[in-house]
């Protein structure tokens, strides 16, 4: 993530703003030429290959981008909704553990004032969020009223009657918002994609590519595919391989974020098989690693982002291929989400050993923190305009998130991650995850945050320790729960430097000799 100086604002900017407009200069510069010189205008005389990008650019927004973009808006198909049992315990988890009950409230409801919200509103809020649907309350109408009286009291203050003007955040009911992206957006996307082919090959790494026939369902195109020899065990997800040659530790699953795919991750990846920055060369030393590639949420065009069952299966049938029965179980950011399913599917539970989650916004994720910061904010400093432009608008992203990303699936409480080891890295300036309170449930036994501690500010001073926050400095221990602080990074710059790589390298190859490979 880029910092947030001047320069980086201007820079981020200028950026966007280069890509962004590319193809609306383009349409405008063929419009004209046509109109002013109609048949004509291919002997106009300007360089062959400024009008290639002109008219590959305009076709590009008027063939692809708006017929995809229609076709994106398609409803959500939600899951059935939890049983009354499951769902009135899963009420009584969220709201037991809410640091803010008014911010909470009003940050779903897009920063609306506490007048403007009532009743009706709140219930439509939470059909939505314990019912997987929209409309009339009909007859689930007496359940929400109990609902409706345990979040009054937790307030504090009774919420009036009727319908207010506020309009509430529902992330799998609401538009698809989206922007266009450029061919030449996309040429850099492919780009680094072949960047990071390169360079994890270099590192040792073995790619397992998806079947041929797919060569054209993804844009932009991977011509290395077309070279691979290894051919993945499944049927959408492609990943990296190095081969586990120890006897005394388990390998590891690495999952990552919405981004750009694993570039981010290389040198990690690296590092996690060295001593002090050098390979070492004894085979009992080298653990395994496969590093799942998600091009769904990664500034990709291609097949929808896999539904949680589909996506365990398949990762399932990874595993199998390479004969791993149990992992360290590593994952970033969105990639937390895909953990949680891991964790609670069936097959895969019995595969997860120890787990590092990074980043995680699947903790707490009741909490409108993750929701809001990622579609809903306005931009204002640079890493918020990165963030918006760059992933919360990207088509493949934005649906992924408007369209499949349900809540109720992808949180994970603490009573899930009981019998294994949890490493949870927090970033103390994450302008996604409210890290304060995630911090401060993982490590204590419950949220209620002090006065001073409520409503996390994203850039806030770093505060003195208190009995509440005194987690931030607790030293790693290697069993049960623990959380690393990192209180002047923002989300995903844990990766950027060697030292703050460090600790997450040391847990996770500790977690490693934690278990033996059957």
């Amino acid at each position: 993530m880029i910092g947030v100086s001047t320069f980086d604002y201007y820079f981020i900017k200028a950026c966007i703003i280069g890509l962004h407009y590319i193809a609306p200069l383009c349409i405008l510069y063929c419009v004209y030429l046509l109109t002013v010189y109609g048949l004509q205008a291919t002997r106009y005389p300007v360089p062959l290959f400024v009008e290639t990008i002109a008219v590959a650019e305009s076709l590009f927004f008027l063939l692809v981008y708006i017929p995809y973009r229609r076709h994106l808006q398609k409803e959500a198909i939600h899951p059935p909704a939890l049983a009354k049992a499951d769902r009135k315990e899963l009420f009584k988890l969220c709201i037991e553990n809410i640091p803010d009950h008014e911010a909470y409230l009003r940050k779903w409801f897009l920063g609306a004032e506490l007048k403007d919200i009532k009743e009706d509103n709140v219930k439509e809020f939470m059909l939505w969020a314990f019912f997987n649907r929209g409309g009339p309350p009909g007859d689930d109408d007496e359940e929400l009223n109990e609902y409706i009286k345990a979040t009054e009291e937790h307030l504090g203050t009774k919420i009036e009657p009727g319908r207010g003007k506020a309009k509430c955040l529902r992330l799998t009911l609401d538009k698809v918002d989206m922007l266009h992206r450029s061919l030449i957006w996309y040429f850099c996307v492919g780009f680094v994609d072949f960047l990071t082919y390169m360079t994890l090959l270099f590192q040792g790494f073995t790619f397992y590519r998806s079947p041929l026939r797919q060569f054209f369902t993804l844009f932009p195109f991977r011509p290395q595919v077309l070279f691979a020899k290894n051919k993945s065990p499944a049927k959408h997800l492609t990943y990296w391989y190095r081969p586990h040659t120890s006897k005394t530790k388990i390998p590891i699953l690495f999952v990552h974020g919405i981004g750009i795919g694993l570039y981010p991750y290389t040198h990690f990846l690296n590092e996690l098989n060295s001593q002090a920055g050098l390979k070492s060369s004894d085979p009992n030393d080298q653990v395994g690693i496969i590093a799942v590639e998600i091009m769904s949420v990664s500034f990709r065009i291609t097949h929808d982002v896999l539904e949680k069952d589909e996506m365990c299966a398949e990762i399932a049938s990874i595993l199998r291929h390479h004969g791993w029965d149990k992992v360290v179980l590593v994952s970033h950011s969105y990639g937390t989400v895909v953990s949680t399913h891991l964790m609670k599917d069936r097959t895969t539970s019995k595969m997860i050993g120890p787990i590092v989650l990074i980043d995680p916004v699947s903790i707490l994720l009741h909490l409108p923190d993750v929701a809001y910061n990622f579609t809903r904010r306005q931009p204002q400093r640079a890493n918020e305009h990165q963030l918006y432009y760059f992933a919360s608008m990207d088509m493949s992203i934005s649906h992924a998130l408007s369209r499949h990303f349900f809540w109720s699936e992808n949180i994970i409480w603490k009573k899930d991650l009981k019998g294994h080891n949890v490493t949870v890295s927090l970033s103390g300036q994450d302008l996604i995850v409210d890290t304060e309170a995630v911090g401060t449930y993982m490590a204590n036994k419950d949220i209620s945050l002090t006065p001073q501690s409520q409503a996390q500010s994203q850039y806030r001073k770093a505060t003195k320790p208190t009995s509440r926050n005194r987690w931030k400095q607790r030293p790693w221990k290697g069993h049960g729960i623990d959380v690393l602080w990192f209180e002047n990074l923002d989300h995903a710059q844990v990766f950027g430097k060697a030292a703050t790589r460090r600790p997450l390298i040391t847990a996770i190859r500790t977690y490693c000799g934690q278990g033996k490979v059957k």
